[in-house]
C-alpha cells in the first residue's frame, strides 16, 4: 500500500479550461477574445475553480484553431494583445487564481520563421531544426514516403517537398511540420518559450502531444494493422519516444524553479511504468498528464468515428486502474471527461434529453469531481452543455479531423451513402467541434457570447441553457458543480489526497467507491446511478458503516443520516449522492 502523495498547491486545485475563440466575445467581431475572459472571471472564481487554462492564443494561421503556432511570442489579433495577457494574468492573481498556457511545441505551423527558414535550402542553419528525410522511389521513379506512419488527420505523416526533394514529417495537418528535439538548438528555443511566459506572469503550461517529441530515428515502418490502408499508426516508434524522459526532465527543471504547473497530453500510452516515470514525485518532469483511455472507451474497431457502445466494466476498470496505481506509487492524475477535443460529456456518457439532462450532469460531476488527482472543469461542462444539435450538416462542422474524415469517406467506391450517415452519427457524439460551440451566456441572440454571428454557430438550446439562469438558480447545475467544488476543499485530506477502493465491481449499473486515508475514520461513499431507470444496488455485506455520518451531496436531496441500513438501496435515474462518515477497516485498509 503506498502511502500519502506530497502536497502541492496545484494538486489542491480544479482547473477551469477556455477555448478562447467560443468563450466571449467583448468587441462584436463572432471571436471570442482575453477582455471577454477578463469579464467573467468572476463566474468562474464564484464556481470554485483556481486555475485558467486557456487553448493556444499565439500568433496562428488558424488551420487547427490555434495548435499550428507561427509565432510563440506574439498574440492571434482577434484574441487581443500581449498587454491583455499581462492584465489577465494579473487579474487572475488579484483573486488568488492562477494562469495556464497552452504550449505546442511538439509541432509549429509551416508558417513560423523557423520552417520558412527550414525550407528555404538545404543548407539553411534552420533546416535540421525540423525533420526531412529523403524519399523512397518506386518502380515508376516517383518519390514515395520514408515510411507508412499516418497522419492524425488522415492520409501520410509525410509531406513532399518539391524545392529539396525531400520530405517532412508532420503528425497532425499537413501545416504541421513536426520539430526535430535531437537538435539542441530547439530544446534551447523552447526553454526560452518557457521562461518568457513564465517571467511575464504565466504560472504554468499544458503541453499539447508532449509525449510525441522523441522520435525512433531509425523510422521503420508502423506494423500493418489496417489491411486496406496504405497508412498505418506509427505510435510505438514517437509515442515514448528514447529520449523522451530526458527532454522532460530538463523542462522540469526550469519549472520547478518557478514552482510551476504542467499537465501533459500523453496520447497512445497505456503504460503506466512510462506514465509514472513522467508524473512521478521523485521524477521533476510533469505534475500530471492527460491519458486517454476513458474518452476512448466509445471509439470503435476502425477507429474515433466508427461505433462502440462503452460498458461499465470497461469504465471501472480503466479508472480503478489509474486511481489505485497514482496513489500506491506517488504518482498524480489529471481527471477530465470532456475537453476541446472530446464531445460533451452529458451526450456521451449520461443523458442529454430535457428530462434526464441536469440530472445526469449532477450525476456525472460527483462521479469525475470526487475522484483523486487535478479536476479540469471545460467551459459549458458547469452548465451541463451539450453534443451540437442532431439536425446539423456537414456544412455547420468547422474541425478540420472531422472534415478530413469526410472527405476521405466520401471518395469511397463502396456504399458512400450510408457510410456518410452512420459517420454523421458519429460526429454528433464525437467530433471536436461538438465541445466548441460558443459558451451559453444568458438568452439574448447569439446566446450572449457575441453581438455578430460567431464563427461557429450557437447551440439551438441556448434560451433555456444558459449561464445567466443556472447562476441564479440554486438547484442548477452550475451550483451542483460549486458544491462538488467546495467539497474538493472541505474534505482535502480524504478526498485530494486520500486512497481509492471500488466499491461493487461487477454492478452493470452502480459505479461506487470510497475516499479514505490511513490516519483518519473519516471516509467519502460516492455512489452514483449511470442508467435512466431506477436501479436497485445491493448494499455490500462488507460496507461496515457506523451511524455516524450524513449525505453532504444529493441530485435528488437524499438527507438520510446513513442510507446504508437496508441490504439494498434504490436508486433513481442517473441519482448521485456523497455520504461521508465512519467507515469499518474492510474498505479502509
Amino acid at each position: 500500500m503506498g502511502t500519502q502523495s506530497i502536497k502541492a498547491w496545484w494538486k489542491e486545485s480544479t482547473v477551469y479550461q477556455i477555448y478562447p475563440p467560443s468563450f466571449c466575445d467583448s468587441n462584436g467581431d463572432g471571436v471570442g477574445d482575453l477582455n471577454g475572459i477578463i469579464s467573467k472571471l468572476d463566474y468562474i472564481k464564484a464556481l470554485g475553480a483556481d486555475i485558467v487554462w486557456l487553448c493556444p492564443i499565439f500568433s496562428s494561421p488558424q488551420i487547427d484553431m490555434g495548435y499550428d503556432i507561427s509565432d510563440y511570442y506574439g498574440i492571434h489579433p482577434p484574441y487581443g494583445t500581449i498587454e491583455d495577457v499581462d492584465r489577465l494574468a494579473a487579474e487572475l492573481h488579484k483573486r488568488s487564481m492562477k494562469l495556464v498556457l497552452d504550449l505546442v511545441v511538439n509541432h509549429t505551423s509551416d508558417q513560423h520563421r523557423w520552417f520558412q527558414e527550414a525550407r528555404s535550402s538545404k543548407g539553411n542553419p534552420y533546416r535540421d531544426w525540423y525533420i526531412w528525410r529523403k524519399p523512397v522511389f518506386g518502380e515508376d521513379g516517383k518519390p514515395n514516403p520514408p515510411n507508412n506512419w499516418e497522419s492524425y488527420f488522415g492520409g501520410s505523416a509525410w509531406e513532399y517537398d518539391e524545392s529539396s526533394g525531400e520530405y517532412y514529417l508532420h503528425l497532425f495537418a499537413r501545416e504541421q511540420p513536426d520539430l526535430n528535439w535531437e537538435n539542441t538548438n530547439v530544446r534551447d528555443a523552447v526553454h526560452d518559450i518557457i521562461r518568457f511566459w513564465l517571467e511575464r506572469g504565466a504560472d504554468g503550461f499544458r503541453m499539447d502531444v508532449i509525449n510525441f517529441v522523441s522520435k525512433d530515428q531509425a523510422f521503420p515502418n508502423a506494423p500493418i494493422v489496417i489491411p486496406d490502408s496504405l497508412w498505418q499508426r506509427g505510435a510505438k516508434y514517437y509515442a515514448c519516444g528514447p529520449r523522451l524522459h530526458e527532454y522532460l526532465q530538463e523542462i522540469g527543471k526550469i519549472l520547478k524553479e518557478y514552482d510551476a504547473f504542467s499537465v501533459g497530453e500523453m496520447p497512445d500510452v497505456n503504460d503506466v511504468q512510462e506514465v509514472l516515470k513522467a508524473v512521478g514525485d521523485d521524477r521533476s518532469e510533469l505534475s500530471m498528464i492527460f491519458h486517454f483511455e476513458v474518452v476512448h472507451l466509445d471509439h470503435g474497431p476502425k477507429g474515433k468515428f466508427s461505433a462502440k457502445t462503452w460498458k461499465m466494466r470497461e469504465l471501472k476498470s480503466v479508472v480503478s486502474k489509474w486511481q489505485t496505481f497514482m496513489y500506491e506509487n506517488k504518482g498524480w492524475n489529471a481527471v477530465y471527461l470532456e475537453n476541446h477535443d472530446q464531445g460533451r460529456t452529458v451526450s456521451r456518457f449520461g443523458s442529454d434529453s430535457q428530462e434526464h439532462r441536469a440530472l445526469s450532469a449532477k450525476m456525472l460531476a460527483t462521479f469525475l469531481g470526487l475522484q483523486s488527482g487535478t479536476v479540469f472543469v471545460y467551459q459549458g461542462q458547469e452548465l451541463g452543455m451539450a453534443n451540437v444539435p442532431r439536425n446539423w450538416g456537414i456544412d455547420q462542422y468547422r474541425d478540420i479531423e472531422t472534415l478530413n474524415h469526410w472527405a476521405k469517406i466520401s471518395g469511397s467506391s463502396s456504399d458512400k451513402t450510408a457510410l456518410q450517415e452512420a459517420s454523421l452519427a458519429e460526429y454528433r457524439l464525437k467530433s471536436r467541434d461538438n465541445s466548441r460551440t460558443p459558451m451559453q451566456w444568458n438568452g439574448s441572440l447569439y446566446a450572449g457570447f457575441s453581438t455578430k454571428e460567431p464563427w461557429i454557430s450557437v447551440h439551438d438550446d441556448y434560451r433555456i441553457w444558459n449561464a445567466a439562469a443556472q447562476v441564479n438558480d440554486p438547484t442548477s447545475v452550475y451550483h451542483y458543480w460549486a458544491d462538488v467544488l467546495h467539497l474538493r476543499k472541505k474534505f482535502a485530506e480524504i478526498i485530494v489526497y486520500g486512497s481509492f477502493k471500488l466499491i461493487s465491481p461487477e454492478d452493470p449499473d452502480i459505479f461506487a467507491y470510497t475516499r479514505s486515508i490511513p490516519s483518519s475514520p473519516t471516509v467519502a461513499v460516492v455512489v452514483v446511478n449511470f442508467r435512466p431507470r431506477q436501479v436497485t444496488w445491493p448494499v455490500p455485506l462488507t460496507l461496515d458503516l457506523s451511524p455516524s455520518g450524513a449525505v453532504v451531496l444529493s441530485n435528488y436531496h437524499r438527507c438520510e443520516a446513513s442510507p446504508f441500513g437496508n441490504p439494498s438501496i434504490a436508486l433513481e435515474p442517473f441519482e448521485a449522492f456523497v455520504w461521508v462518515g465512519t467507515l469499518g477497516s474492510e474498505f479502509t485498509s
